[in-house]
């Protein structure tokens, strides 16, 4: 029992901590912050206001959690985010591919849990912070508060990193910052939007419904919209389905010509009127039958935030960077999604809403964007990065936002070992230092690729037991119609153009239109340069033979090249049924016409997931030979402008690949990259994956010594890397890899990596 006598007041318990870096919000930002800074060294103290760490993505709120895939609607190919959101999406893939947004959280707090560097304390909001008596640039401590266990948490360190979302420590501390949108004309941003469209993205909540299978009837509360009003005030009212639920209802969104930060709950209350007003018209109204069973079973308890500050940090960036796709020599980071802007009314507003444009491929993101200009010693991440509101509307999105947590988490490591503050890491050594890190750690940087002086391989002769040769993909599946334009996306290498020949049928005499096309820049996959056109007369008939010769076209260097057929009335072209590395079928999707706001005008191709999207049937003479054992030194590890990657061949029953040195060398530490089909978008939620592990990734694999000892045997991976640290350093003259078994495409590593020791940054 526990007694006290009256007092004139008192004080809450309070726990004390020093870190190295203090992370404030545990979002996907901050928790990939968390673990690459605590990976590297640092101990980190996260700061998480929330139950559960994920932010949008976690069970409150249930967003899924994309990027530059974009659902694989666009021409960005293989721009699944790399790191560690890729190893926590791969996980979520293989656990949870239905998309349980509460097994998505326990992913993410195992995570956190396994790095024990990492004091993780959810419920705990930043309120308050202190700055360095002299230096009020500098940020000393924070103080937070957990009313769960009414306990005060006052966290210490030397570095700082604001990925709350809102921006609470940032502006705290004084941090400059921006909300709403800049003038047109301060950034000459064409897609900048008027007065009427609004200036800040609104806030949604979600809804989910369950078949109970027997009826069920819905009263709704009395603050709930009534079926009048959702026909009269909500303009999309036609597109509510009784099937419809989860992230897919993203355009439930308000808020936006309010302060998204300080009217929260009057946004909140007004998004809860909606959503129980419209489940009301789904039950209710007789016009959706199909929803006499279903049971709504659950509703968002906190609305999924888009859009409140924005820091700025020594460099903004803009829609000009992102549609123009600028090369900027720090970049450490990548986006794709569109510039997608949403109306300020939200689902009241008489327009569409979401507005995009689109860049041709993937773009880079600076360091300069990572940092406060004015607070010495804070990271920023996440959402609040220094970016226009235009710029933001693309480098919002979840898997951006958590690469560049990755980024913070490492550059905060490099702070600590060099003894710098942000600012100073973004230039010389300290820049490539950092660069190089996040490559090794499997980030992917646009047109940047890893040169690891410490890497023992790239001094080793390569072999493999076999190299997959593309001479024929047997007609041996569907065969799909040419309603719309349909492409094979192979690589190609220099010299002549290949003979093409495609299996078609045909229910009468037609002319086909064929092109082959490639890219106006080796970084994307926009098949924006005609090399050649040709028309081929067919007639009736089935499985027909039909070669296109464009042996006349030479191709100067490596890079990606489109064979696109046009529509044709009761044409259809075969497909195969084998999967191989860095190859995809295509499918018109749309044409992107936005010039008059500053984007592009070109065709977009998008790719079909499993099990459809099959490569077409195609012989090609000479057959390509993109698949060589040399392309896992080239410091990429997914498809760019070739296919950076090594396939066995079909019937070779051992594949493996060694390196040999012409001196024994001492090994300890050896990196296997995989392919992780870094198309798939991975969408942790409402979307049902077709498998658990992905296809092209090794599964069983076995590493040996010169003397053919066995180094290392890894069984049932489902992950893209493999990394695997060896009891002792041994010394050999060979290190040869074999692949035992993968989960079903032909063998593919896309990079092997040998050190003395583990790599240190």
């Amino acid at each position: 029992m526990i007694t006290d006598s009256p007092k004139n007041s008192r004080t809450l318990r309070t726990i004390e901590h020093d870190a190295d870096l203090v992370v404030v919000g545990g979002g996907l930002s901050g928790a990939c912050a968390a673990i690459a800074a605590a990976r590297h060294g640092l101990n980190v103290v996260l700061i998480q206001d929330r139950p559960v760490p994920g932010g949008n993505s976690s069970s409150e709120v249930r967003l899924w959690v994309l990027g530059a895939t974009v659902h694989m609607t666009t021409n960005n190919r293989w721009a699944r985010e790399g790191g560690i959101i890729n190893e926590i999406m791969m996980e979520n893939v293989w656990r949870n591919p239905g998309g349980n947004p509460v097994v998505w959280d326990t992913i993410l707090l195992e995570k956190l849990a396994a790095e024990t560097r990492v004091t993780l304390l959810l419920n705990t909001a930043c309120h308050a912070c202190e700055k360095h008596p002299d230096d009020e640039a500098r940020i000393t401590s924070v103080t937070a508060f957990n009313a769960q266990t009414s306990t005060l948490h006052i966290a210490r360190a030397p570095l700082f990193c604001d990925a709350s979302g809102d921006g609470i420590l940032g502006f705290l501390a004084g941090a400059a910052f921006r909300m709403g949108a800049e003038p047109r004309g301060e950034f000459d941003e064409a897609f900048a939007r008027s007065d009427d469209f609004g200036h800040l993205l609104g806030h949604s909540i979600y809804f989910q419904s369950r078949d109970t299978g027997h009826p069920v009837p819905y009263v709704a509360p009395s603050f709930a919209l009534k079926g009048t009003e959702i026909e009269s005030k909500i303009p999309r009212h036609k597109h509510i389905s009784g099937t419809e639920h989860g992230c897919h209802l993203w355009w439930l969104e308000w808020g936006g010509r309010l302060d998204t930060i300080h009217d929260t709950e009057k946004i909140k209350w007004e998004l809860w009127r909606v959503t129980y007003g419209i489940w009301d018209y789904i039950k209710n109204s007789g016009k959706f039958p199909e929803s006499e069973n279903l049971a709504l079973d659950w509703v968002g308890l906190i609305p999924g935030k888009r859009e409140s500050r924005r820091f700025e940090g020594d460099y903004m960036l803009s829609q000009k960077d992102i549609v123009g796709r600028r090369n900027h020599p720090d970049a450490v980071a990548y986006g794709g999604w569109s510039i997608d802007l949403h109306p300020a009314d939200g689902l009241f507003a008489p327009v569409a809403g979401s507005h995009h444009v689109f860049p041709k491929g993937v773009y880079s993101i600076p360091y300069r964007c990572y940092y406060s200009r004015n607070i010495n010693n804070l990271f920023l991440a996440g959402r609040i990065i220094s970016a226009t509101h235009v710029a933001f509307g693309s480098t919002r999105v979840m898997c951006t936002c958590a690469i560049g947590g990755q980024v913070v988490g490492t550059a905060a490591a490099l702070c600590k070992k060099l003894d710098q503050l942000p600012r100073a890491i973004g230039k010389g050594d300290a820049l490539a230092r950092l660069q190089r890190q996040l490559l090794r750690d499997e980030q992917h940087i646009p047109a940047i690729p890893l040169r690891d002086s410490d890497d023992l391989a790239r001094q080793a002769a390569i072999t493999a037991s076999s190299e997959r040769i593309i001479e024929s993909l047997p007609a041996d599946a569907n065969a799909v119609p040419l309603d719309c334009a349909r492409a094979q996306l192979f690589p190609l290498q220099p010299g002549a153009a290949p003979r093409i020949t495609l299996t078609l049928d045909a229910d009468s005499s037609v002319e086909i239109h064929a092109e082959l096309r490639t890219t106006s820049d080796p970084n994307h996959h926009t098949p924006d340069v005609t090399l050649a056109a040709r028309t081929l007369a067919i007639t009736k008939g089935i499985r027909q033979a039909h070669t296109l010769d464009f042996s006349d076209i030479t191709i100067s260097e490596n890079c990606y090249a489109f064979l696109i057929l046009r529509p044709a009335a009761g044409v259809r072209w075969h497909t195969t049924t084998g999967r191989v590395s860095g190859m995809l079928a295509l499918r018109n999707w749309r044409a992107e016409k936005k010039t008059d706001v500053g984007g592009e005008e070109y065709e977009v191709f998008r790719a079909d997931r499993r099990p459809d999207g099959r490569n077409f049937a195609l012989r090609f003479d000479p057959p390509l030979r993109p698949y060589a054992p040399a392309n896992i030194l080239n410091g990429y590890h997914r498809p760019t402008n070739q296919t950076n990657t090594w396939v066995a061949a079909d019937g070779d029953l051992a594949p493996a690949l060694t390196l040999s040195w012409p001196e024994s060398q001492t090994i300890s530490h050896i990196r296997i990259g995989l392919d992780a089909d870094y198309e798939h978008p991975m969408e942790t939620v409402v979307y049902r994956h077709p498998e658990r592990a992905v296809p092209f990734c090794v599964k069983d694999i076995r590493v040996l010594a010169d003397d053919g000892r066995p180094l290392a045997e890894i069984r049932d991976n489902h992950q893209g890397w493999i990394t695997i640290t060896l009891p002792s350093p041994v010394s050999t003259k060979t290190l040869s890899i074999e692949v035992l078994a993968t989960h079903g495409a032909p063998a593919a590593i896309t990079q092997v990596r040998a050190y003395a020791a583990a790599p240190a940054l």
